[in-house]
């Protein structure tokens, strides 16, 4: 097992239980305590789950979004096919406004190797395509980083966002269903993505399965904004059919 691998095990079973011990953990992934002591130290250190005596146990509270570093962890495969596809429906040459967070991040990798340009709206992603030259023009915008997110929201980033048009916009979910639409758990995020969406005239979003059926705290607006959905196999059928039928198009990878 890898060391991504062991954390993402790591870092689901002490969301899901709520907390964990060495000897636990140890017994889940196969690794000697010595090495999950090492993990954990690593975890904590990320933000990812809180260390303590003998164990470790999490940072989260009921419907708060979870932090960056443990989401970077969660689905990697899922997201990686998930960004594949959207890469494969952008043509070169075209304008692409890319949202925050890990889904859209993979997309960012994908995109830095292609004749496009690109305005991400994240840390991660501006210094992503601006490490080497590549065919791809980034355009940065204006903004305030939330803090452990990266995310750039506030009157910076809107003015960028209402400056410009793009070709495409690619979203990422916190949260979407067919009965209340896409939703963010933050509302400088969802005042951006909204932006966003009204700035493009075409939306991609992006989101693993875990996230379809769910439904987050600030509404961004209802699911038949988005032109396009790529998800993977895993997400509900009757969630999936639900968002085909109020005029999306889901694309399952």
């Amino acid at each position: 097992m890898s060391n991504a691998d062991r954390h993402g095990l790591i870092t689901k079973a002490v969301r899901d239980s709520g907390s964990a011990t060495v000897q636990e953990l140890a017994a889940l992934t196969g690794a000697s305590e010595m090495t999950i002591r090492r993990d954990l130290d690593t975890l904590a250190a990320q933000g990812v789950l809180e260390r303590v005596r003998g164990g470790a146990r999490t940072l989260l509270l009921r419907g708060e979004e979870p932090p960056f570093a443990l989401r970077a962890h969660e689905a990697v495969d899922a997201k990686r096919r998930i960004a594949a596809a959207i890469s494969a429906l952008i043509a070169d040459g075209e304008s692409v406004l890319l949202d925050s967070g890990t889904t859209c991040l993979e997309v960012a990798r994908l995109l830095r190797a292609r004749p496009v340009t690109v305005m991400p709206l994240s840390l991660q992603a501006v210094h992503l395509l601006s490490e080497s030259p590549g065919p791809a023009t980034l355009v940065v915008p204006g903004g305030q980083p939330r803090a452990g997110e990266g995310a750039l929201t506030g009157p910076l980033t809107l003015a960028s966002l209402a400056a410009l048009r793009f070709d495409t916009a690619v979203i990422g979910c916190c949260g979407l269903s067919a009965a209340d639409g896409l939703t963010a758990y933050d509302l400088d995020d969802a005042a951006v993505k909204k932006a966003a969406i009204a700035s493009s005239r075409r939306v991609i979003a992006g989101a693993d399965a875990g996230k379809l059926g769910h439904t987050a705290y600030a509404h961004v607006g209802p699911a038949a904004l988005l032109h396009t959905l790529v998800t993977d196999t895993a997400a509900p059928a009757d969630e999936v059919r639900a968002l085909e039928g109020g005029g999306t198009t889901v694309q399952t990878v």
